[in-house]
């Protein structure tokens, strides 16, 4: 007696994972390396520890990146999620609010946490440098063309000085936020970042 099998069932076992490649094999080893970086750190992250988390070998893990410096950039750069465009909503301080809840969601998101590993943990001096235009291009420079359109709005509305449009005053709320996170171990609460904006920038920026 003969039975018929199909491709499928004759190309793996039953309940083998099917195999992946190209961009998504790719895709799972940069979620990877977010997660086990989010959980173990920098310090503590392998390349191996990557490749186990992915389902995959080693091997196919160094054909792709040289180093963990490489392929966390690369999940880094791809992963960060897109601030979007200026919240409008008539108010300096309502923009400035909604502005940073974005933010916040960006640094708890995966990919955030993992960021916030490698600032936390990566003080080797190449490392750091490596990862430093990476946070300027994704993290800093958005935060702060979204931070310059709600205080030119302002302006216009007259909520705001003009004077008060200035690079060190787009500085405060992205150096605030890294600094009292990575320094101070700060969650951001909704109190927080109440007090940002009441304490801090309505008053810098105050008409």
């Amino acid at each position: 007696m003969t039975t018929s099998h199909s491709p499928e069932a004759t190309a793996r076992p039953q309940g083998a994972p099917a195999r992946r490649h190209g961009p998504v094999l790719e895709r799972a080893i940069l979620d990877a390396a977010l997660e086990q970086l989010g959980a173990v750190g920098w310090n503590a992250l392998t390349m191996e520890g990557i490749a186990a988390a992915a389902r995959t070998g080693k091997a196919a893990v160094y054909r792709r990146w040289s180093s963990k410096e490489d392929l966390v950039a690369e999940a880094l750069r791809t992963g960060l999620p897109a601030l979007g465009e200026a919240p409008d909503h008539g108010s300096v301080r309502e923009d400035l609010l909604r502005l940073c809840r974005r933010v916040r969601s960006a640094m708890y998101s995966k990919p955030g946490t993992a960021l916030r590993a490698v600032l936390h943990e990566c003080d080797s001096e190449a490392a750091a440098e490596r990862f430093h235009g990476l946070i300027v291009d994704r993290v800093v420079e958005p935060s702060q063309r979204l931070l310059r359109e709600v205080v030119e709005r302002g302006i216009a509305r007259g909520e705001v000085r003009a004077e008060a449009a200035d690079e060190m005053v787009y500085d405060v709320v992205p150096a605030m936020m890294m600094y009292r996170a990575k320094v101070c171990g700060s969650e951001w609460t909704e109190s927080e970042i109440t007090g940002l904006i009441d304490l801090v920038m309505v008053p810098l920026l105050r008409a």
